[in-house]
This record gives C-alpha cells, sequence and structure tokens, in this order.
C-alpha cells in the first residue's frame, strides 16, 4: 500500500490556497473543475516531491493534499472538514476481502475496480484507489450497496 493523498474541504479555495502557499510552500499541481457536480478539486505538492510527479501520474506521483471546494455552501460541523486518507493497492478485490475476513466493513465497495472506502475505528475515511487501470467489475463487489457513511 502507498500513501497518495489526504482530502480537506475548504470553505473559500483562494484563501486556503494562500494558507498552504505561504504556510507550508505546498504548490498546485493539478485542478478538477467539475460543473455537473459543483466542485473543484485542487491537489498541492510539497517542493520536494515535486520531481515523483515526473516518473508517475500526477494524482498518484508524490504524497499530495487535495482541495475540495463545493460551489454551494455546505454546513460540514469541524468534524466534516477533513475529507480522507488516499492510498493506493496493487488489487483492490484482494485488499478488499482481506479486510473484511479482518471485520472491517467496505462502506463503498470498488463496483468500478477502481475505488473503495473504509472507515478506522476513529469514524475516519480512508480510500482505496486501484494501482494503474481498473480491475474488470467483479462479484459480490459490483452488486454490492453502500454501508454506512464513507
Amino acid at each position: 500500500m502507498r500513501f497518495l493523498h489526504t482530502m480537506l474541504r475548504v470553505r473559500n479555495l483562494d484563501t486556503a490556497l494562500k494558507f498552504y502557499a505561504d504556510a507550508f510552500g505546498l504548490k498546485e499541481v493539478r485542478r478538477i473543475d467539475n460543473d455537473k457536480a459543483r466542485f473543484t478539486l485542487v491537489f498541492l505538492c510539497a517542493d520536494e516531491d515535486l520531481k515523483l510527479l515526473e516518473a508517475l501520474p500526477k494524482t498518484r506521483g508524490a504524497p499530495l493534499v487535495e482541495l475540495t471546494y463545493n460551489w454551494d455552501e455546505e454546513t460540514y460541523g469541524e468534524d466534516r472538514y477533513f475529507g480522507h486518507l488516499a492510498y493506493e493497492v496493487d488489487d483492490i478485490y484482494a485488499t478488499c476481502d482481506r479486510l473484511q475476513k479482518l471485520g472491517i466493513t467496505i462502506n463503498r465497495p470498488p463496483r468500478d475496480g477502481m475505488m473503495a472506502f473504509i472507515r478506522s475505528p476513529d469514524k475516519h475515511s480512508i480510500e482505496l484507489l486501484q494501482k494503474g487501470e481498473a480491475k474488470p467489475p467483479q462479484e459480490p463487489w459490483s452488486s454490492m450497496p453502500n454501508t454506512g457513511h464513507w
């Protein structure tokens, strides 16, 4: 498993970008504006890790901070501003199977062969992403519903 990013929700994207740039020297390396779902994702990287982005895809090459700005105002409460940790795994189905056998609930099953979510005992969300291309849909995952919050 390899650490990928931490997602944080922000109220004001410009203010957040200034904070992370000024306080930590993080650089914007990728931006996604989703008009349909009305959000912006901005991925930030430390100077020391920028070289890692040259060899691997921009969202998977270096440890990143993902700022999530929802265009419509939302009330998260302080416990919802932390979004999730993300890890890349070699085989998402085998990883989810192993976690289930440990008694861990798969809150968002890997129906797409690419992404799953679980939660820690302290209710922190953890995203699992398939390394490389998505795996073909596979049962029981492809028909498994979401469970709880993620």
